[in-house]
């Protein structure tokens, strides 16, 4: 087993310590992870971690170039560590340094997921770096010219939904596993082959883990990211200048002013007269002769018309008589009256 040069503590007493506050602080009964005693274990956890990944890094535990069975059945669960220096550091809490927790969680993911790639530690597909010098990406990582919020299609949608069906069988499959197997190796009864295959199963569980939790960061950073974008002020335009404007005239809109637009200063069409004015004016003018205007009897007026018409009227009693009768007839014969052909 790996252990850490000098008096300070070992490497395995890290690791031991860093995950076991990192499981206080998942399973905790604190009603907030915001809380002052969690974010002491968190500090903690990933003070922990931090030094025993520089150990390993220290000790070349691990290399690219080398196969699984070339690794110490003991040395593998050293792997985990950037596992969970990602899962501790999305525990921290600080929102005005979100972003960055983010990144670094993602970066930690990344290098798990490649360095098991590297040992060919579960079938999966390495997401591309977040940043890193070129040559970093895995070949089946996508190029980093392509935009990272293209919109999916929905073959794509359908097989990343497939995918996560599939890794929740194998966690599931892979919980009930470790949790049969732990009795026995923490325990110190378990052989060789069970110890490596115990840490083996704890890879596959924590890489199903990492692609949830990265698949959740890069979601995330996009939503930070475009509400820093929308905060940021607008530059002014410096290159086009303000056009400087006249003021303008100040108007005042009348009632004058309204109808003459409305009807039109000083049009002849206006009426000035009226008819009768009018039609005098035109016969002192000479220009109608006295035959045009309407001719009446001399020395008549309209009450003795209208009193002759009278008269007229009650003159003719007969006709007068004969409408009354009709009108009664009508009243006593209703119309069709009588008519009984083609009755039957």
């Amino acid at each position: 087993m790996a252990e850490g040069p000098g008096t300070g503590p070992r490497l395995a007493e890290l690791l031991a310590a860093g995950r076991r506050l990192w499981e206080e602080v998942e399973t905790g009964a604190e009603p907030s992870s915001g809380a002052p005693a969690v974010q002491e274990k968190v500090r903690q956890g990933l003070d922990a971690l931090q030094q025993a990944a520089a150990m390993v890094a220290q000790l070349d535990l691990f290399s690219e170039n080398e196969e699984l069975e070339e690794i110490a059945s003991a040395d593998l669960k050293y792997l985990l560590l950037p596992a969970l220096l990602g899962a501790l550091t999305l525990k921290q809490v600080d929102l005005s340094r979100r972003l960055e927790h983010l990144e670094s969680a993602r970066a930690h993911f990344w290098r798990f997921l490649k360095l098991c790639k590297s040992y060919g530690l579960g079938s999966f597909h390495l997401p591309a770096a977040a940043t890193g010098p070129p040559g970093e990406e895995d070949a089946e990582s996508p190029s980093p010219g392509r935009p990272a919020a293209a919109q999916p299609s929905l073959v794509a949608m359908a097989s990343s939904r497939q995918a996560k069906i599939e890794r929740y069988k194998q966690k599931k499959e892979l919980e009930n596993r470790l949790a049969s197997m732990s009795t026995c190796v923490e325990s110190g009864q378990a052989d060789e082959d069970q110890i490596r295959e115990f840490y083996i199963l704890q890879i596959q569980k924590w890489i199903n883990t990492s692609l949830e939790e990265m698949e959740s960061i890069d979601q995330e950073m996009v939503i930070l990211r475009s509400r820093a974008t929308a905060k940021q002020p607008s530059a002014p335009p410096h290159a086009t200048a303000r056009q400087v404007r006249a003021p303008m005239k100040p108007f005042i809109l009348t009632r004058d002013a309204a109808q003459a637009k409305v009807f039109g200063a000083g049009y002849p069409g206006l009426p000035t007269v009226t008819v009768d004015d009018w039609y005098e004016q035109r016969r002192r003018q000479g220009v109608l002769s006295a035959q045009g205007a309407p001719q009446r009897t001399p020395g008549i007026t309209d009450e003795d018309l209208q009193k002759q018409e009278k008269k007229e009227e009650e003159d003719d009693e007969e006709a007068l008589q004969k409408a009354r009768n009709w009108d009664d007839w009508k009243d006593t014969h209703p119309r069709g009256y009588g008519n009984r052909q083609n009755m039957g």
